[in-house]
Order: structure tokens, then sequence, then C-alpha cells
């Protein structure tokens, strides 16, 4: 049977691999990270994190986050949560997991950044999607997740594919890296990097069509403590830089972005 302690560090690097890839919440739902709890019983965490972003993707302005982590999982498959949404794990072999989710994209205000006065908002919208993961050996894991329903239209779609490796540095530590990319559709570029006739003769931007592509890759890296079988710290930093048609916007100030996360969970 999976200790308590396992069952932490599952959830605390999954936490902290989540959200040491975002720009505040750009990639707030990358992957589906599973908690690993004993086999045949529920499981669940519940924490809280710090975020340094950016106000939106391409900013330049910083922005801090205090969210809650709670996410919890069942023997039978289904999950919840803050970090992976709402979905049903299809996999009974933890070395490789797939299933169907329901996310949020939680789009964009208009006023929270100076370089966005005159596009207006982008609405909150629930995403559906897809997942899979795969364990290629111990602290070796590789995700993918694809997800529908965001943007202007609710049309923009989301690909994500990541790498991540995990290894002890000392009793109580644990190391973790990782590295990503995502690709987009054009309704989901045009949503976020993109500039309408409309929004030009509001904003003072020129018009700008972007393709669909790649959004954007990164790296992170994490170190968490484990304070005991079911508490633990984690600390991260990310760097996230846009590529193609999104690099290229004019509403990207910088396209490169140092992001960092501080949370703390307790398994149960």
């Amino acid at each position: 049977m999976t200790s308590p302690t396992s069952s932490l560090l599952v959830s605390v690097l999954a936490l902290g691999a989540t959200l040491a890839a975002t720009t505040a919440h750009a990639q707030a739902f990358d992957a589906v990270r599973l908690q690993g709890g004993p086999p045949g019983k529920d499981s669940g965490r519940v924490g809280a994190v710090v975020l340094l972003g950016t106000t939106h993707q391409g900013s330049d302005e910083r922005r801090t986050l205090v969210l809650p982590a709670i996410d919890y999982q069942w023997a039978n498959g289904w999950f919840a949560g803050v970090t992976n949404g709402i979905g049903y794990n299809f996999s009974g072999n933890r070395d490789m997991v797939y299933g169907l989710r329901l996310t949020a994209d939680l789009g964009r205000k208009e006023s929270r950044s100076t370089a966005l006065r005159g596009m207006g908002d982008v609405g909150a919208r629930a995403e559906l999607g897809g997942f899979f993961n795969l364990a290629l050996a111990p602290g070796v894991n590789v995700t993918s997740s694809v997800r529908y329903g965001s943007g202007q239209g609710g049309k923009g779609l989301v690909a994500d594919l990541g790498a991540g490796y995990s290894v002890p540095v000392a009793a109580e530590w644990r190391l973790g890296v990782g590295a990503g990319f995502s690709l987009v559709n054009a309704d989901y570029m045009q949503s976020y990097f993109g500039i309408t006739t409309a929004q030009a003769a509001t904003s003072g931007y020129a018009a700008y069509t972007p393709e669909g592509g790649a959004r954007n890759g990164r790296v992170n890296a994490t170190l968490t403590y484990l304070a005991s079988a079911r508490v633990a710290v984690t600390a991260g930093l990310s760097s996230s830089t846009l590529l193609g048609d999104a690099a290229d916007s004019p509403l990207v100030r910088r396209k490169t972005s140092l992001n960092g996360l501080l949370a703390a969970a307790y398994a149960f």
C-alpha cells in the first residue's frame, strides 16, 4: 500500500508542476496530475499557493495571486479540484492514465493592464477535453492534454505537451524539473493575441490577424520539503517564452516571463 508520505510527495509535486508552468493562469490546466493515493481508496489534498506572475500573456506588468489549492480523487476514477478540473480517469494503471475532463478558461480583463485598453474583455468559458499521461521510468513522465471551448467565440483549442523528472536530493527534499509547449488554433490566437478592426479603432493598435500554431514553450524547476508524512512545502520557478504569431502580436510587451510560486499542502 502507498504510504502517506509517498502520496503527499506525488500530490505536492503535482501541485508545483501544474502551477509552476503558469503566468498567473495561462497554463493552469496544462495537464492532469493525479495524486497516487493508496490503491482502492479516495484521497485528496488541501493547501494554498502564492503565484508571482504577469497580468496577462506577453505582459511586462507583474501580478501576485494567493489561491486555495484543493483537489480530490475517488477510487472509482472520478476527480475534481483546482489544478486538474473535473474529470474521469479510465485507466487502472498508474503508469498510464487517460480520460476526459471539464476545465475553465479564465479569460482576460481589459482593466488588468494599460496595454489592454480598448481591447475589451475575453470572457471566462468552460472547456471540454481529454488527457493522456505516461510514466516512462521512476520519476520520469510525459503529459498531454487537449482542451476546447476558450476565447471570444468559444472555439479556442489548446493542446499541451510536457515532460517532467523528479529525484530525491536528501531524505526530506525532492527536486523536480520539467519542460513543455502549447499549440493553439487560430480562434484562440485571435482572442488573446489578435486585434480586430473594431479593436484597432478603440485601442490605437494596428489590426493583427495571427494564425494558429505554437503559443509558447516553458521550463520549470520545483523544490519540495516534506515536513511530515502529510505536510509539505514547495517553491518553484518557471520561464515561459511566447512563440510564432503569439510573440509577434502588438499586444506583447515581453516575450519571456519569469514566474514563481510558493505552495503548502496537506494530504488526506
